[in-house]
């Protein structure tokens, strides 16, 4: 296929400068994005031997709920306007019925306590205080936001600079097929690994780029609508519905509070919620507003076999009072508007066919970040200043050497951060009154202190060290379970459940990875052309080379 050159230089510009333009950013989002599609197993690796062990009444079975929730809802009255049923226990969810004071939504409380509850042999009520931890929703807030601190309008600013990443995301997408197009076919899959080390880089962008266009495309549109659904609410609820309510009860129904009295019994309510979804798992129920106008349970119900609307799982809406159910957001049952809009859902979270799916999302979001990195490689080794045959060694620019930097610190350092976060949620957690804040501060301080490393050092001397760096983290994590099985009495703890040790697993492989990437960083940084911005051989050795250089 031909496409006119001053065509294609437009192109080009395009692809450079959008993908230059959201690169890093969408970096910690899809670095991020892929440690969330095993949010569950890094809140279970987390979660402390207290918070296992001190679980109170944690065999309360599902035949004493009715009696265990009209007495928390008797002697609780915050669990009136919010609780959760735990009908699958792990280290994370220990006890029957649980509830937090807060206000709850999707912005991260690091300070958010949750009360526990469940009855003794007696029947009697056991209720603790607990800090869950926090530790995958940090996780999820740096994919959502790529860690930009501040709101705007009551949503993390981080979101709406994430949606403008992803329509520059979605631009450069679509210029880099346009630019690939005239030699699509001779080129795909050529990877020519060699002394020219551009070509290398730009085959593994463009194959990566290629294999995964599809799942990119996806991402980019839902990241929009996920980022800005409140300003296409607000279009529709004007245009379309002309002010009127788009949710909730119609316009002159009176909203009535009822008497808890008055409420169906729990069993009685998951009864039903089994005889409508007969072929999938409900894993817990949410009870909201029950001494409001608007009482509502919502029971996620999980079905491998469906795309669903949530992170994991499909609900099934029930009202507590009547028992009538709304099937709309049930797997394979939903009504019109929401089997348009649950694949939008599913095909971003990759909530269906299990742990494969999972396993292949996660694939396939290493593999974004890996696209923006190697975007920017490209970008410096592009402008690299050769040295000519017999010529004194170029000065490489200023933007070169600060692009280099900049690309190495933020990348890198979100790799640190992240995993020393991860690993800090073990390691501090005798130590400290709050252990997720200890996260967070760790994550920041490691990812501010890499950039600055970055800048400070170069990134030819930087980046083995920081891979260095990243490795550590990664072992880190693996290693405070070993210490926690070694050492109990230190406050540390390990887990034998599949979910927690698939994490340690995943940090001792991707410290194996990261070890292996500094050492040839460090090779290449010793034995590498002298005129590139990756490497600093020492002064008699790059005269060695310049001379070898000049005899060739």
């Amino acid at each position: 296929m031909k496409i006119r050159s001053d065509i294609l230089r437009i192109y080009q510009s395009l692809h450079t400068w959008a993908g230059l333009g959201a690169g890093m950013l969408l970096f910690i989002g899809f670095f991020a994005g892929a440690l969330t599609m095993f949010k569950e197993p890094l809140d279970r690796w987390a979660s402390s031997p207290a918070a296992v062990h001190g679980a109170p009444a944690a065999a309360t079975g599902e035949a004493s709920l009715d009696k265990l929730v009209t007495q928390v809802l008797d002697r609780y009255p915050a669990a009136r306007r919010e609780f959760t049923l735990h009908l699958e226990r792990n280290e994370y969810a220990t006890s029957p019925i649980s509830w937090s004071a807060g206000e709850g939504g999707r912005e991260l409380d690091l300070s958010a306590r949750r009360w526990e509850a469940g009855l003794d042999a007696s029947g009697q009520l056991q209720v603790r205080q607990a800090l869950p931890t926090q530790l995958a929703q940090l996780i999820d807030m740096l994919h959502r936001t790529g860690g930009i601190p501040g709101s705007l309008g009551g949503e993390y600013l981080g979101i709406y600079l994430m949606g403008v990443a992803a329509v520059l995301y979605f631009l450069a997408l679509v210029s880099g097929l346009i630019l690939l197009l005239p030699t699509l076919v001779k080129d795909f899959f050529a990877l020519r690994a060699g002394k020219n080390r551009k070509r290398f880089w730009l085959d593994a962008h463009n194959i990566v780029g290629i294999t995964s266009l599809p799942f990119h495309i996806v991402i980019s549109v839902t990241v929009i609508v996920f980022a800005f659904h409140d300003q296409f609410y607000d279009s529709l609820a004007h245009v379309v519905y002309e002010g009127r309510p788009m949710f909730g009860a119609a316009p002159g129904a009176k909203p009535v509070v009822r008497p808890l009295a008055d409420m169906l019994p729990p069993t009685t309510l998951l009864r039903k919620v089994r005889d409508t979804a007969p072929e999938a798992e409900v894993t817990e129920v949410l009870f909201m507003g029950l001494d409001s106008p608007r009482p509502m349970v919502r029971a996620a119900v999980a079905d491998a076999r469906h795309l669903v609307a949530g992170p994991t799982t499909g609900f099934v809406m029930i009202d507590p009072y009547t028992g009538k159910t709304d099937t709309d957001m049930l797997p394979g049952k939903e009504d019109f508007w929401s089997s348009l809009v649950t694949p939008f859902f599913a095909l971003h979270f990759g909530n269906y066919g299990g742990n494969l799916t999972r396993w292949i999302y996660f694939a396939l979001g290493l593999g974004g970040a890996f696209l923006f990195y190697t975007g920017n490689l490209l970008w410096v080794e592009k402008r690299r200043k050769n040295q000519l045959r017999d010529g004194a060694l170029p000065q490489q620019t200023r933007a070169t050497a600060l692009m280099a930097s900049a690309t190495l610190g933020v990348c890198l350092g979100s790799v640190a951060g992240s995993a020393f976060a991860i690993a800090a949620a073990k390691w501090l957690h005798a130590w400290v009154a709050n252990a997720n804040s200890a996260c967070v501060t760790v994550y920041y301080a490691v990812f501010l202190a890499s950039v600055a490393w970055a800048f400070w050092r170069g990134a030819a001397r930087a980046a083995p060290q920081l891979l260095l760096l990243c490795a550590l983290a990664a072992f880190a994590i693996p290693f405070a379970t070993l210490a926690g099985w070694l050492l109990p009495q230190a406050g540390l703890w390990s887990h034998a459940s599949g979910a927690a040790l698939g994490v340690d697993l995943s940090g001792l492989v991707l410290g194996l990875a990261l070890l292996y990437g500094a050492r040839l960083s460090a090779r290449r940084l010793r034995h590498g052309p002298a005129d590139s911005v990756w490497s600093a051989p020492p002064r008699a050795h790059a005269e060695e080379l310049h001379k070898l250089a000049r005899q060739e």
